[in-house]
């Protein structure tokens, strides 16, 4: 193929992304939403899927307090495996795809590699349970549509269900105590939502269905991202690293979630950067009040 007709193929498929007309974003107002509502450049996100007729439809509603889905175990059930079900039949109905994002909560940890998509799940928490549920509802589902998996989300506006994200909560913490602790054997790739809703548009315009993980590049603890936010942040309050153990929690949690975009880096379309990168890049657009 010459040069012109290489370009011409650009063109083409730059053109077709273009003019994707109706996009529709469940959760919208949450922080990764509101990233993909400015990523898709929707007009309005809130109208039924009956009237907007969307050609995609990108889900991240969801009861994503972990804790919280312990003790409503049916309120969990609901949001997180019977909506995505229904909104996967509804999108099907109108001839929509369903773009559905998940949870690296889906796997126990007991790999301690990086989890593929063709790795089993064996959530440990009903929230992770509960989203594989949903995931088998979308995929089932023949109306061709997506989940996209992803891990330790944080990004510009407040994940309203936890109260701020990791890097608020550190920078709360810095102000409010003598010393900070943070787990050093819990692993996971920390991923922006800003980079998330990029890579997710380029999944729901080129990507095959099935399943997708995507996260920033690389892994770290809940420490070493707590001591780059201090270190980026210019915070001097005492950082410590502490075991899971000295840090009791109700919920059982994966130690090791890292997710390899496998499926992505096989389609050419793996878009994720390092997620020091991201973090560096975040804090220079997280406003400036801590």
């Amino acid at each position: 193929m010459d040069d012109a007709a290489q370009q011409h193929g650009s063109d083409a498929e730059a053109h077709r992304e273009r003019v994707l007309t109706r996009v529709v974003v469940i959760g919208s107002t949450g922080q990764l939403g509101s990233d993909l509502v400015e990523a898709f450049r929707a007009d309005d996100v809130t109208a039924a899927l009956a009237r907007l007729r969307p050609e995609v439809v990108v889900n991240t509603a969801a009861l994503h307090n972990v804790p919280r889905c312990e003790t409503a175990v049916r309120e969990a059930f609901a949001l997180n495996a019977v909506a995505p079900l229904e909104l996967a039949r509804a999108c099907t109905r109108i001839g929509a795809r369903l773009v559905h994002v998940s949870t690296d909560y889906v796997f126990d940890g007991a790999k301690r590699a990086p989890y593929r998509e063709d790795d089993r799940p064996n959530p440990l928490n009903v929230y992770g349970t509960s989203k594989l549920a949903g995931e088998y509802g979308v995929l089932t589902d023949p109306g061709g549509h997506q989940v996209v998996r992803s891990s330790g989300l944080y990004g510009v506006r407040p994940c309203r269900a936890k109260g701020g994200n990791f890097v608020d909560t550190m920078f709360r913490v810095a102000r409010e105590r003598e010393q900070v602790r943070v787990v050093d054997d819990e692993v996971l790739t920390p991923t922006f939502t800003a980079d998330l809703a990029a890579q997710i548009v380029t999944v729901a315009h080129r990507g095959r269905p099935g399943l997708y993980h995507a996260t920033n590049a690389g892994a770290c603890s809940w420490y070493e991202f707590a001591r780059a936010i201090f270190d980026l942040g210019g915070l001097r309050t005492p950082l410590v690293p502490i075991p899971v153990s000295e840090s009791p929690s109700p919920v059982r949690r994966p130690l090791y979630s890292v997710l390899e975009n496998a499926a992505l880096a096989t389609a050419g379309l793996d878009h994720m950067r390092p997620w020091r990168e991201a973090l560096t890049d975040y804090m220079r657009r997280r406003p400036a009040a801590g």
